[in-house]
């Protein structure tokens, strides 16, 4: 960075810049869990000295912060995926059950707005389509942060909720499902050439919240990828020009996606699991009745604390997700 050329190229020395401060930031953890464990190994010799109550606490406490500590910057070693360090473009569809389904996609949507919020990340929901009674039909975030994508990837796939129903007059245990679908950001190098002529571009008039605009001008767009079949569907801005720019981005993203996992079905884990949301193909499973438990079926993990979870506690489930995958590529 003192180079006299370093600077020539804006963007290039932006990214190295970048680039430095993660590392700085990675080595300046990794030191201060090294501080806090020999911190910690001094006070408990002192307590074996004096055997005092309130020390004997205050370890308790310090080993517990240690624990936290540690967890996090464990993740972190395990996020080299090709795009882990990207934002993320992150789906939430409501799938079989009606307004369950639609009333849990929302649950879902606070549950991860919570976990955003716990990593400090920035979320912008670039669509949102509501429920036809409750919750939402689907929803399309854009997470910005530090490894946005390589946290939420192991979010990707079909998630089940058994409960009382608060809509059914009886009610009755119903179960739901709902599609959670997590892409990386591409940054423009990476972003793949498309055709024109491969799209099918159609517009109309935006329903829902928006300002005056809404229902009196043609601003929502839907893409289509002809040769894919792949569509992206935005309307939240005012600005059809604004709405065209956000499905591009999300498509770039899938076509990516797309190409890579069909070139290394095999080892490309970028997307996690894709089927309809239905019966048998859950990820993960959230049952409130007749007990209370919430088990991720690909690690085996599990919690009887579901409050917890639904308030964005997450990262037990991450870890366990990112260990399981770095030891079937190894």
């Amino acid at each position: 960075m003192q180079n006299a050329d370093f600077w020539k190229d804006q963007t290039g020395a932006q990214q190295s810049a970048k680039k430095l401060d993660e590392y700085k930031k990675t080595v300046d953890g990794w030191q201060a869990l090294e501080n806090s464990v020999d911190e910690l190994l001094e006070l408990a010799k002192l307590s074996e000295i004096e055997s005092d109550s309130k020390l004997s606490s205050d370890i308790q406490n310090r080993l517990k912060k240690l624990k936290k500590q540690y967890l996090e910057f464990r993740i972190k070693t395990l996020l080299s995926g090709k795009y882990d360090d990207h934002n993320c473009l992150f789906s939430i569809h409501a799938g079989a059950g009606g307004t369950d389904a639609q009333d849990w996609a929302e649950i879902l949507l606070r549950m991860y707005l919570r976990f955003a919020e716990k990593k400090a990340y920035g979320v912008e929901i670039l669509e949102k389509s509501a429920g036809s009674e409750a919750g939402i039909k689907s929803v399309v975030l854009q997470v910005n942060g530090p490894y946005a994508f390589g946290y939420l990837k192991s979010e990707a796939g079909v998630h089940r909720l058994v409960r009382l129903s608060p809509f059914n007059p009886a009610h009755t245990r119903e179960t739901s499902f709902a599609l959670v679908e997590v892409l990386p950001e591409l940054k423009l190098h990476e972003e793949t050439a498309i055709d024109p002529a491969e799209l099918k571009i159609e517009t109309s008039t935006a329903s829902g919240h928006g300002g005056q605009s809404v229902n009196t001008t043609y601003s929502a767009v839907r893409i289509t990828h002809i040769p894919t079949g792949i569509k992206v569907s935005i309307q939240n801005e005012r600005s059809q020009q604004q709405n065209k720019a956000k499905a591009l981005k999300i498509l770039q993203s899938r076509l990516k996606i797309f190409e890579e996992k069909k070139r290394q079905a095999e080892k490309m884990k970028i997307r996690g699991e894709f089927h309809s949301a239905e019966w048998g193909n859950q990820i993960r499973s959230y049952v409130i009745h007749p007990y209370k438990l919430v088990k991720d079926h690909r690690t085996g993990l599990e919690s009887k604390d579901p409050d917890k979870i639904f308030d964005g506690e997450l990262d037990d489930f991450v870890s366990a997700y990112l260990e399981k995958s770095r030891s079937e590529i190894l």
